[in-house]
């Protein structure tokens, strides 16, 4: 049964994260904000401290280390990786969640890695910056949509393709990208490879301008002819029909209650700023009476409030899922369809409430706004995940429910 109180190694690395999100992310927030595309070197110190930690033992701070579970799962409640990773996301994430998408060698990448990868690419890949490409300019949420193609050349891939609105595309060592192996053959063909950067035949076309977090680069990528070893390509190359497109969906297992946690730390920090806002106007938000009978204000953060809390714990089941070796698809995606609306409503609630001080640039209301509505959209759209939670309560495949 799951415990939601969190244990003590947990704790303490999220509060290493919450420091990080204080002391490093907020004082460069806006900054970042508006000169987009220009690179956080304030981010390469904390790499290496990162870096250190890892090595160390200690749980990484970005959070996209979650992977298959720990261990203690197999004989007794676990909270490790997943749990770890999810926590770590949500403090960064307070902090800044654009910034929080350009640490060096955090990318979601890696969690793709994490989810799929055989125990020697684990070996080889465990310390790469990892960007993850699956939209292409023919689709959005459709990931079966893929049209990119990888062709087995003696012992290389061939990869060809173009990806769009890839987080750290530019600024990444490696690329996850995924392309279909046999097109007949449908989305069981849809595969996973890791592309270094320099791999011949892959080039960044341009940068996105984008409505928020603008720290982070956001990349259309280019496949010509692009050259990878064998070996690259995550888990197994064989195509298995029965299994279908199960392999490599798997991924958002682990990342979709990552980018709700990301969703859920932008939240808590707009309510926070909120609280403060309305208790120095004079707003009492009392928990002991109820909503109707206070102000309207008032009433509207206690709703907002209960959103949030409904997200956390959403949040919390999934990845803890996750660890103890548990199905966790329709619980990611229900933790990423509550976290990304409750994400957007908080935040554009929060500016109103603000009045003028919400809307300008004075705070940082306005930007977690703007930043908010990425968290609804990318690892799948609000629409596309409650699609995949009504196929999974009413047990219906992707065929019979669209």
């Amino acid at each position: 049964m799951i415990n939601l109180e969190l244990p003590k190694k947990l704790r303490a690395s999220a509060n290493q994260a919450h420091q990080v999100a204080a002391q490093i992310f907020r004082p460069i927030s806006r900054k970042y904000d508006l000169a987009e595309h220009e690179y956080p070197v304030e981010l390469d110190t904390m790499s290496a401290m990162i870096e250190g930690l890892a090595d160390s033992g200690t749980q990484q701070i970005g959070g996209a280390s979650g992977g298959r579970g720990d261990e203690a799962a197999a004989v007794g409640n676990a909270n490790g990786g997943n749990m770890s990773s999810l926590m770590n996301t949500l403090e960064t994430a307070w902090g800044d969640v654009g910034l929080l998408l350009t640490i060096p060698y955090q990318g979601l990448g890696n969690a793709a890695i994490a989810a799929v990868a055989t125990d020697e690419q684990l070996e080889r890949f465990g310390k790469v910056w990892a960007a993850m490409a699956i939209t292409e300019p023919s689709f959005g949420s459709d990931s079966a949509a893929v049209t990119t193609t990888a062709v087995l050349d003696g012992d290389e891939w061939v990869l060809n393709g173009e990806k769009i609105f890839v987080t750290a595309g530019e600024r990444a060592t490696h690329i996850v990208v995924w392309a279909s192996v046999d097109k007949s053959l449908g989305r069981a063909a849809i595969k996973s490879f890791v592309v270094p950067r320099d791999a011949p035949g892959l080039s960044v076309a341009r940068l996105e301008h984008k409505l928020g977090i603008k720290a982070s680069d956001t990349a259309v990528l280019l496949l010509q002819d692009c050259r990878i070893p064998a070996d690259n390509i995550l888990g197994s190359p064989e195509v298995n029909v029965e299994k279908g497109f199960a392999g490599v969906m798997q991924t958002f297992d682990n990342t979709r209650p990552l980018v709700a946690a990301m969703a859920v730390g932008v939240a808590r920090a707009a309510l926070e700023e909120l609280r403060a806002i309305l208790t120095e106007a004079g707003v009492e938000i009392s928990y002991d009476t109820p909503a109707m009978n206070q102000s309207a204000a008032a009433a509207e953060f206690l709703r907002m409030e209960a959103d949030y809390e409904a997200a956390y714990l959403l949040s919390l089941r999934a990845a803890w899922m996750a660890d103890n070796k548990k199905p966790n698809s329709l619980e990611a995606s229900m933790s990423k369809a509550k976290a990304g609306r409750t994400g957007t409503d908080v935040t554009l609630k929060a500016v109103e409430l603000a009045g003028t001080l919400g809307y300008s640039q004075r705070l940082l209301l306005e930007k977690w706004s703007r930043d908010s509505k990425i968290l609804d959209i990318f690892e799948g759209t609000q629409q596309i995940q409650q699609l995949i939670v009504a196929r999974r309560v009413l047990g219906k495949t992707s065929a019979e429910l669209k």
